[in-house]
């Protein structure tokens, strides 16, 4: 896997490489998307429905499967803006890593815990094991703590089992009855329940506030191409709108570029913009990402009182963006 992952960095490189210093009407940027999923959706919306391209950007989204290898190419060079859950990054930076937060992506906690058919409520799941991707992370500190909200205590009352391969991994575990429950975020969990399972609960209840994913790039490249990154956040605030006040296209465009039943592409929307998890603003949730942080550092062991959560972010460019858009609006 490690293999793969720098040759994957290392053809990126080249890419941006031999695009490097042509001249061109319009400037290409290479943003990494770390899963294919509902939730990143805005990153398909803003390249496939025109918006980089309003801004003069000939962007190329590259997806790569997982936020390690997204910022392993953002910090070679090959990415000029990656994705991804926070806390990679925040502990990328601790280590000199000049990464810093622009945006917000999904500012919240979109997963549900599922069970099996003979499991109805979080005590029919005391002594059960648990799928999950990893034993690390936001999403497994937030299960735990939604459990503990309930009484169940790790690992005195359950059991986690690590699965490799996402939501969809973990659901297949699941009905095969490898596992009694799992997380899966929204919109898996519609299909899950029609396919019998239960819905438990959701994660939110354990950690109501929570970055889950940002748009993430480089400080220096930011500073040195300052027009580029505002137009680049202000292609990503226009996609929000649209996606926002367009919900019968959005639907569609999900429908079929996520490849979902449209019922479950309609619920998905409503669910990502009634709770504002995709931002309107474009932006982060900063008391979300105190959680981030507060998660990072009980991980790495990190003493003393936590950092402002200001250190890993930069709201300028979304701002400048802002502007420019209200100054079009009312001309």
């Amino acid at each position: 896997m490690l293999g793969q992952s720098r040759t994957m960095v290392a053809f990126l490189v080249i890419l941006v490489w031999l695009t490097h210093g042509h001249a061109q009407e319009k400037p290409k940027i290479f943003v990494g998307a770390s899963s294919k999923t509902l939730g990143y959706s805005p990153l398909w919306v803003a390249t496939k429905k025109g918006f980089f391209d309003q801004q003069g950007l000939d962007v190329q989204l590259v997806l790569l499967r997982g936020v390690p290898m997204t910022l392993q190419a953002l910090a070679a060079g090959s990415l000029h803006f990656g994705s991804g859950g926070p806390e990679p990054y925040i502990e990328a930076s601790e280590r000199g890593l000049d990464f810093v937060v622009t945006g917000g992506i999904i500012n919240g906690m979109a997963q549900f815990l599922i069970a099996g058919r003979n499991y109805k409520t979080y005590e029919d799941l005391r002594g059960a094991t648990f799928g999950t991707s990893s034993l690390s992370g936001g999403i497994i500190t937030a299960l735990k703590e939604a459990l503990k909200l309930k009484g169940l205590e790790y690992p005195r009352d359950y059991k986690l089992l690590v699965i490799a391969g996402g939501s969809s991994a973990n659901l297949a575990a699941l009905q095969s009855g490898q596992i009694a429950a799992t997380t899966v975020a929204v919109p898996l969990n519609y299909a899950a329940e029609e396919s019998g399972l239960n819905i438990i609960g959701r994660l939110s209840e354990g950690i109501p506030h929570f970055q889950t994913n940002a748009l993430v790039t480089r400080r220096s490249w930011a500073e040195k191409n300052r027009p580029l990154a505002i137009r680049f956040m202000k292609a990503m605030l226009l996609t929000f709108r649209w996606m926002f006040q367009n919900p019968d296209a959005a639907v569609e465009f999900l429908s079929k570029e996520m490849q979902l039943k449209p019922m479950h592409a309609r619920k998905g929307w409503e669910f990502y913009t009634q709770n504002r998890f995709w931002p309107p603003d474009g932006d982060v949730t900063i008391e979300g990402l105190k959680n981030n942080i507060r998660i990072y550092a009980e991980q790495s062991g990190t003493k003393g009182p936590l950092p402002n959560a200001s250190r890993y972010v930069d709201q300028s460019y979304l701002r400048d963006a802002l502007r420019e858009i209200e100054k079009a609006d009312n001309r």
